[in-house]
């Protein structure tokens, strides 16, 4: 019997007319792709002309197929690329600068970043304002990023009571497995965050505990406090290492431990003062070292920097920066670009002067010796291409970049004072004062939070702007950075925590839950921690 063949397919008629015909796929046009360093602009590759559709993974690929010997470093990573080689390929994030003259919005972004493709993210864009055609030689600025990923916290995972008073500080430790917390109750507590559980607290002051600090190693913990007395605490006991440290005639506003590849058996600690001075403490004899004198008001932040043998940086209320020699006590630089208070500083060698030897790979130096190797390994990585750079913020709404010591360690030796130094750039955009700025791990990026309710993004080796966050409806207080420089979180007078997408500058998660004023925040792993005005420590997880 013959087979039947299935009568034809009718048709479908939509109110009596045809269905009309798919239309065939658009064409995606090609253009001309230049790949530059963000460092210095430098081309990478020769100019390719490939499908203005092609993914960003696909760019990314390419570029480390195409770029020929060359190396990239930063403290996450140190790639030398071949030609074809296939073997450890760098990760990149990648971005096209706006021209001048079209950012004319203030506030607006002065960059577009490839997320999906050129087409996508920039050919079809609104920013784009006829910027870019497909005639255009399209120069994609590429920056190296982290080989590891942090998840974004996005729930609270514990909420932690214990202090009576409103939580003034919080710092997790280098590794990450403590948290040290301090308080108006006068006391700081320690909290395990295996467990998140509380693990000792802290008593000796007699006030409000305003500042604690972690020695790199993790082997000790410093507070300060209203009292103007510096107390150093045994982490694995909560025991205090011998009587308090006493000579401020005020309160403290801040510590900071000498660097870890400078000082890796016993670290000296600095604390700066209301009363006008900053000492440096020698934890061996439990005494005064040296004074810093110089400043004739409040010393609101020191840092202790990595360059040479150790140099100390102070900000103060009298408008001045200053520099000084941490192994003699003398002055280098004063800066005096600022008009009012200046209240916080930044370096882009913070993170891993903090950190010390330990990376994201959680592996713990044998010895002294080791650990000193790995951190000086680390520190020298992110100045591969950049010196120890400085930022300032001030209640003047400015920020200042400095550079002290462009020619690298040597150039601390210098004979004399001098007030010559001038700032990279002046950081303007913010209406009202700045109250924190952190530099990324990588010293890449800056982030500034102030009073005006928003968070600016700055290129942190130049100065210049990028970005503005905008979410608060209140004084931002602190901003912080997730390990692998791809996040920020911040929080403030509106009670929230909130944490921002480096892509599109869009909030990415509002993490409610405190019921006042959030004074603090930091950021390591894939944990945030934040403290304030309600008394309760909060743990946030992915």
């Amino acid at each position: 019997m013959a087979t039947l063949l299935p009568p034809p397919k009718r048709a479908k008629l939509y109110h009596g007319v045809p269905e009309p015909a798919p239309e065939p796929p658009k064409q995606s046009s090609n253009i001309v792709v230049q790949f530059v360093s963000e460092d210095d602009g430098q081309p990478l590759a020769p100019a390719v002309n490939l499908p203005a559709n092609l993914s960003r993974e696909a760019l990314e690929g390419l570029l480390n197929k195409l770029s020929p010997q060359v190396s990239f470093c930063s403290h996450f990573y140190t790639s030398k690329l071949t030609l074809g080689s296939q073997e450890d390929p760098v990760p990149f994030a990648f971005h096209v600068q706006l021209p001048e003259d079209e950012v004319k919005i203030p506030g607006a972004p002065t960059r577009i970043v490839i997320s999906e493709s050129i087409e996508d993210d920039i050919l079809s864009h609104p920013i784009n304002s006829r910027s870019f055609t497909e005639e255009d030689v399209f120069v994609v600025h590429c920056s190296p990023q982290s080989v590891f990923r942090v998840r974004p916290p996005t729930r609270c995972s514990s909420t932690l009571s214990g202090h009576s008073s409103p939580i003034l500080c919080a710092s997790f430790s280098p590794t990450g497995n403590f948290l040290a917390t301090g308080s108006g109750d006068t006391t700081a507590r320690l909290w395990n965050l295996d467990t998140e559980t509380p693990s000792h607290t802290l008593s000796g002051h007699k006030g409000w505990v305003l500042c604690v600090e972690w020695e790199a190693m993790e082997r000790r913990l410093a507070t300060g406090g209203h009292d103007g007395h510096v107390r150093i605490w045994d982490p694995k006991t909560g025991k205090p290492f011998g009587e308090a440290l006493k000579g401020h005639s005020k309160w403290i506003t801040s510590l900071c431990w000498e660097p870890i590849h400078l000082n890796p058996s016993a670290p000296r600690l600095a604390s700066s003062s209301k009363d006008n001075t900053v000492r440096v403490w020698s934890l061996l004899t439990r005494r005064v070292e040296y004074t810093l004198g110089g400043h004739t008001a409040s010393v609101n932040v020191v840092k202790w920097g990595g360059v040479g043998k150790g140099v100390l940086y102070t900000a103060s209320s009298d408008r001045t920066v200053r520099v000084w020699d941490a192994e003699a006590g003398r002055q280098l630089h004063i800066l005096k670009d600022h008009a009012h208070w200046v209240t916080t500083l930044a370096l882009n060698t913070d993170f891993v002067l903090r950190t010390g030897p330990f990376d994201h790979t959680g592996k713990k130096p044998a010895s002294e010796e080791e650990a000193q190797k790995l951190a000086l390994t680390r520190y020298t990585a992110v100045l591969n291409t950049v010196p120890e750079l400085l930022i300032s913020g001030s209640d003047d709404h400015t920020l200042f970049l400095w550079s002290p010591f462009p020619s690298g360690s040597t150039a601390v030796t210098s004979a004399t004072p001098t007030t010559k130094t001038k700032p990279l750039g002046r950081l303007v955009g913010h209406s009202l004062q700045v109250s924190h700025v952190s530099f990324s791990p990588d010293g890449r990026w800056a982030a500034s939070a102030s009073w005006d309710s928003s968070v600016r993004v700055w290129e942190g080796r130049t100065g210049k702007y990028v970005a503005t966050l905008r979410g608060h409806v209140g004084a931002v207080y602190r901003v912080a950075w997730s390990a692998d420089g791809r996040g920020v979180v911040s929080c403030g007078k509106d009670s929230t925590v909130k944490t921002w997408d480096l892509k599109t500058y869009k909030l990415k998660n509002d993490l409610t839950g405190h019921t006042d004023e959030v004074y603090c925040v930091d950021f390591v792993a894939d944990k945030i921690v934040s403290g304030g005005r309600d008394r309760t420590v909060k743990i946030w997880k992915n």
